[in-house]
């Protein structure tokens, strides 16, 4: 499929909105050096910012951290970038994201300024500058990281990051993936998404795709087409029979094996696990899911 007809079906396809089922109507990179993600669970605390809150852009953000006695628990923990659909917010995605917080990383979700639910003026077309925007999280998350008086001060593993997101969210995060792009990001996680124009260039690193088989608003071909154009590793989890994103929703059909995948996906590429690694196809491949995975092209 052409990026043309990949923005085609960004515009079109999503007037069904993107929030998940079940929700209020959401050079070579690769691993880092080896080391073992941490074990058991934390208990995760939440807080919210706004950037830029006078400019043209504000972005308000949800950041989902683990924490420790007193408050963020000791050490730097990778981030993990996470874009929400058309007419949906971060919050609409904490079942998710709080689980990956609480096995050790901090989850930095924006709320887009002009495709949240609630959005004063909301354009669909405006997904093309979000991948700008979540970029402008991440230095905005370096100054957090070096300011002495912010409680997330020296916790920020800003080397190695990852890019995930729903639907449009998927799409944005196809599209930090451009010429030029740091090598910092080192995996992304492409949830009922596909491919914007110029995406999959730069430093490669490992991506997955999330899609239902049965997916109505953003077909299962469009994520398969942008599968097949990345560059780098790549693995691609079917949820069978499903729709646009109800598996992102305890319970339902899918869930444990999206959230296992995705989290095992993320102490891989971002913890350099390679004890998660492996465990990615067993992870993947359940009665109602079909895991594959294919080496750089």
């Amino acid at each position: 499929m052409g990026a043309g007809r990949l923005v085609a079906v960004l515009v079109t396809a999503l007037l069904a909105g993107c929030a998940p089922a079940g929700a209020v109507a959401g050079g070579s990179t690769g691993p880092q050096t080896a080391r073992r993600a941490p074990e058991g669970s934390y208990v995760v605390g939440v807080r919210t910012l706004t950037l830029d809150p006078r400019s043209a852009r504000p972005l308000p953000v949800t950041i989902w951290y683990p924490t420790g006695t007193g408050g963020v628990a000791a050490g730097r923990f990778p981030v993990v970038i996470y874009s929400h659909g058309l007419y949906s917010r971060p919050e609409l995605h904490a079942e998710l994201t709080t689980r990956w917080a609480a096995a050790g990383f901090v989850v930095a979700a924006p709320a887009y300024p002009h495709t949240r639910a609630g959005a004063p003026h909301f354009t669909r077309a405006d997904v093309r500058n979000q991948p700008a925007d979540a970029w402008r999280l991440v230095r905005h998350l370096g100054r957090l990281d070096d300011d002495p008086g912010d409680p997330l001060a020296g916790h920020l593993d800003l080397t190695s990051i990852a890019a995930a997101g729903h639907s449009a969210g998927g799409f944005t995060t196809s599209g930090m993936f451009t010429e030029g792009h740091p090598a910092r990001l080192r995996g992304g996680i492409v949830i009922a998404g596909g491919g914007l124009p110029g995406s999959f260039a730069g430093p490669t690193a490992p991506v997955l795709f999330v899609h239902g088989t049965a997916d109505p608003v953003v077909p299962v071909t469009v994520g398969r087409a942008a599968y097949a154009r990345t560059p780098g590793s790549a693995a691609f989890l079917s949820v069978l029979g499903q729709g646009h994103g109800e598996y992102l929703t305890p319970g339902s059909p899918g869930f444990a094996a999206v959230l296992a995948t995705t989290t095992d996906f993320l102490r891989w590429t971002l913890y350099g696990d390679r004890t998660a690694g492996a465990r990615l196809p067993t992870d993947g491949r359940t009665p109602g899911t079909r895991y594959e995975s294919r080496p750089p092209t």
